[in-house]
């Protein structure tokens, strides 16, 4: 997922994406423990995905948010 993708998505989106990444971390943990995770560096990438949409909530992104004085011109 890319960062400037995710600033359109509405904060209800980010959570839900959130919500499924998560998900998806703890799958990918489970099937590593088990042996059949077939790419371990996907855990990296979901880790990074959690991190971003993470960031993205806390900095209060989404669609109809204020921008943050940064972004004003």
């Amino acid at each position: 997922m890319k960062p400037k993708e995710l600033r359109t998505l509405t904060r209800e989106e980010l959570e839900q994406r959130l919500r499924e990444t998560r998900e998806e971390l703890f799958n990918l943990k489970f099937q590593h423990k088990t042996g059949q995770l077939s790419n371990a560096l996907r855990i990296r990438e979901v880790r990074k995905d959690i991190a971003r949409l993470s960031t993205l909530l806390e900095e209060g992104a989404g669609v109809g948010a204020t921008p943050s004085p940064e972004e004003t011109p």
